[in-house]
C-alpha cells in the first residue's frame, strides 16, 4: 500500500501564484484539525484515546478506551509486531484491560501485532473481517458493533484495496465521543488513498467504498488513517471530499489515476501477507521483521 506521495513543498511548481495561498490554506486546516483532534480527546469524557506510530511502515495503532467504566475495557486497532510492547506498556500504565486487538485489513506491508498480543495476554481477542478469510477469534462483518464498556465501533465494509477492507466508526448518540471518528485503514488516508492493483484490489469497488460507507458520515467526522508519509494525522470526511486529490474525481478519472500509479512491489508483502492471514503469527520463532531492512 503507497500514498500520494508528491511534497508540499513541490506542489508550487504545479500551482500559478493565485493557487498557491488556497494550498497554504488547506495546509493550515489541516494542522488545526490535528491540534483540535488531540487537545479535543474528546467531548466525551468516557473517551481515552491515543493515536501511535510505527515509523518503518508508517502505520498509526489507535488505542481507545472507555475510561468511565470500572474495568477502564480497551482495545486496539491495526497493531504492529515491531511496536507491542510499547503499545502494552501504555496500556498497563494508564490502567487499562485490553479486550480487542483489531485490524481494518490483511496488511501488506507490515506483520500485525493481534497474534503477538495474544500471545502476551491471552484473554485479548483478536478481530478482524469475515471477508479478509483470514483467522481470528472473532469475525466480524458489516452492521456488526464492537462494544468496550459503554462505547462501541459501528463497523463499515469498505472493500476495493483489499477485498476485506472494513472501516470501524464510533457510535452515533449522544452518550457517545462527538465527533464521530472513522478508522479507515487504507481505504481513505488523509489526501490520498490505498493502492488497488492486488489483494482483489478494485478501484470501482474503493471508490463505490469510499463516497457512500465513509463520504455519508458527517462532514465533522474526524478520519484517522493506518498510514500517513507526510506527517499528517488527522483530516475529516468534509476536508477529504473537498480536497482529496483521487476521490473528488469522478470514477472514470479515479480508474485512469489508479491504473497508472506504477508503483513498486510492496517490500513486505511476501512475509506480511502470510503471516496476516493467520493473525500475525506464522512462525513465532521468527523476530519481529524490521521492514528498513528489505
Amino acid at each position: 500500500m503507497y500514498a500520494l506521495r508528491l511534497p508540499l513543498s513541490n506542489l508550487s511548481l504545479f500551482c500559478s501564484q493565485s493557487q498557491k495561498p488556497r494550498l497554504d490554506s488547506n495546509y493550515r486546516t489541516m494542522m488545526n484539525y490535528a491540534k483540535a483532534a488531540s487537545s479535543q480527546a474528546f467531548k466525551n469524557k468516557k473517551l481515552l484515546f491515543r493515536q501511535l506510530f510505527e515509523k518503518d511502515s508508517s502505520t498509526y495503532t489507535y488505542l481507545l478506551a472507555d475510561v468511565a467504566h470500572p474495568d477502564k475495557p480497551a482495545l486496539l486497532i491495526d497493531p504492529v509486531d515491531k511496536t507491542v510492547d510499547r503499545d502494552l506498556s501504555l496500556v498497563k500504565e494508564l490502567g487499562l484491560k485490553l479486550i480487542y486487538a483489531i485490524n481494518t485489513h490483511v496488511h501488506a506491508d507490515h506483520v500485525t501485532g493481534t497474534g503477538l498480543i495474544k500471545t502476551k495476554v491471552p484473554s485479548v481477542k483478536s478481530i478482524i473481517s469475515k471477508a479478509s478469510k483470514s483467522k481470528a477469534d472473532l469475525l466480524i462483518e458489516a452492521g456488526d458493533k464492537i462494544h468496550f464498556g459503554d462505547l462501541f465501533l459501528e463497523v463499515r465494509a469498505t472493500p476495493g484495496h483489499t477485498l476485506g477492507c472494513v472501516t470501524y466508526v464510533t457510535g452515533d448518540g449522544s452518550d457517545q465521543p462527538q465527533p464521530r471518528m472513522a478508522f479507515t485503514g487504507d481505504a481513505l488516508l488523509i489526501r490520498g488513498c490505498g493502492r488497488t492493483d492486488f489483494q482483489g484490489g478494485s478501484a470501482h469497488q474503493l471508490y463505490q467504498s469510499v463516497h457512500s460507507q465513509i463520504f455519508s458520515l458527517p462532514k465533522e467526522t474526524l478520519i484517522y488513517p493506518a498510514h500517513d508519509y507526510r506527517g499528517f494525522t488527522v483530516s475529516t470526511v468534509g476536508e477529504e471530499m473537498q480536497y482529496n486529490p483521487r476521490l473528488t474525481k469522478d470514477e472514470e478519472m479515479f480508474k485512469s489515476i489508479m491504473e497508472n500509479l506504477n508503483l513498486p512491489y510492496p517490500k513486505m508483502i511476501d512475509i506480511a501477507v502470510p503471516s496476516n492471514m493467520v493473525c500475525g503469527l506464522q512462525d513465532l520463532s521468527v523476530k519481529p521483521v524490521d521492514a528498513s531492512s528489505n
